[in-house]
């Protein structure tokens, strides 16, 4: 007896769906690719800043009388600096003392300088989206909120395409695995979880090259952005191995897994609500009763309503579906792309300065310890930084690459038909 998935496929096959061709799903892949690209960096570059930028600590209050740890630090400062308090806030020699360089005592201090500092880091402190879009765009230049674009593009294009076509093959192909095994009604969330973690293999390498070089602001150019981040990748493979550069593969399997799993499920759900409030109001137009259906017959009549549907419905409730959807998943998921940006971005002081603090990192720890870290110290605030960011970012990007997926689709069957119709004349 055929499943509810084989009925739904030689429905779609039956008004036409399914002559949409491999290539031209990832032509549809690539082009939404693109487009969501251009349109959704600036937003991961100010996540990226956001998440990675230094928490400020606590310290507590200082007496007047240092003791004697206090003491030899001052002892090992060189002689031509002068120490205040007045700054504490701004510059810490090792993070750690409490004390900081106010400038060389053959000089006087200027107060004006001082007030300087705390304004520097003022500036380059990013306190929400929108703060970190102004300040980037006004002290780096708007240029900077594209910066990784072409990694983007790089990872984005192979990602999609095998995210996107993996799915529909895993959802519908009659060489599915998940055919024979999965309800129908889990497939989407297999599917999309299984497609997700073969894209993520792959491009993993390159996102990790994005990330890096998104976070970089030691240099004035983007080639030197490029060359810092290139240099910096070469001197971790050179250190660590090859396999460095899938360090944080895990922590990006666990946020694009579930997420992928949330996203597929809660597109296809939301997809089968508006369709069938579509056949409601058609119904109700057209003076009949509407009838939802069961089992099968409920999926072959939501099929053939796809396949049918004009490109203006699919735009539209492929675009609502994909947003909701995505704007979920995303939030369900920060955590775990808090972790991973952590874990990834250079914001480490070396191998010496390790050595000095005689103490293993904490984006050394495997992801649950690493994840217990951040909330320990940050709370759940620490652990959903730039969640706002995130959805803001994902949600129309899922809404505008699932659209612009669906609408190439539609496009493309349409087409096909058409040649078909004239080769049978």
């Amino acid at each position: 007896m055929a499943t509810a998935t084989q009925s739904a496929e030689e429905a779609d096959i039956t008004a036409g769906a399914g002559d949409v061709s491999l290539p031209q799903k990832m032509l549809s892949a690539v082009s939404g690719s693109i487009l969501t690209s251009l349109l959704v960096t600036p937003l991961d570059v100010v996540r990226v800043r956001l998440q990675s930028q230094e928490m400020p600590k606590s310290t507590p209050a200082v007496p007047r009388g240092y003791g004697g740890s206090a003491l030899a630090h001052l002892r090992d400062l060189p002689p031509n600096l002068g120490i205040t308090t007045c700054c504490r806030e701004v510059f810490w020699i090792n993070n750690k003392a409490p004390f900081c360089i106010a400038g060389p005592t053959m000089a006087p201090i200027n107060p004006a300088d001082l007030s300087c500092a705390v304004e520097e880091v003022e500036r380059r402190t990013i306190n929400s989206t929108w703060d970190g879009l102004r300040k980037i765009a006004q002290n780096e230049g708007p240029r900077t909120l594209w910066r990784g674009l072409s990694p983007t593009l790089v990872m984005a294009v192979p990602s999609n395409v095998i995210y996107f076509a993996g799915y529909d093959w895993l959802r519908t192909a009659h060489a599915s695995p998940f055919r024979e095994t999965v309800s129908d009604a889990y497939i989407p969330l297999v599917a999309g979880a299984s497609a997700r973690t073969l894209a993520a293999i792959v491009v993993s390498p390159i996102e990790m090259f994005r990330t890096r070089m998104q976070a970089a602001n030691h240099t004035a150019t983007a080639a030197g952005h490029f060359r810092e981040t290139m240099d910096g990748v070469r001197e971790m493979v050179a250190s660590q191995g090859v396999f460095s550069l899938w360090r944080g593969l895990t922590l990006t399997l666990w946020r694009d897994v579930p997420f992928s799993a949330i996203y597929w499920w809660g597109y296809e759900a939301t997809r089968n609500v508006l369709i069938d409030a579509r056949g409601r109001s058609e119904a109700k137009k057209d003076g009949f009763k509407f009838r939802v259906g069961r089992g099968e017959d409920k999926i072959q009549r939501r099929s053939r309503s796809r396949s049918r549907e004009n490109p203006t419905d699919t735009l539209v409730d492929s675009f609502v579906a994909g947003a909701v959807s995505g704007g979920i998943a995303a939030f369900v998921t920060t955590p775990f792309d808090v972790g991973k940006t952590r874990q990834q971005v250079v914001r480490h002081m070396g191998e010496a300065a390790k050595d000095a603090a005689q103490t293993a990192r904490p984006e050394d720890q495997t992801m649950p310890r690493f994840l217990m870290h951040i909330y320990c110290e940050q709370g759940a605030a620490g652990l959903f930084k730039g969640w706002a960011a995130r959805c803001l970012k994902i949600a129309p990007a899922c809404a505008i690459m699932i659209s612009c997926y669906e609408l190439c689709k539609k496009m493309a069957n349409d087409m096909n038909a058409r040649r078909d119709q004239e080769r049978l004349e």
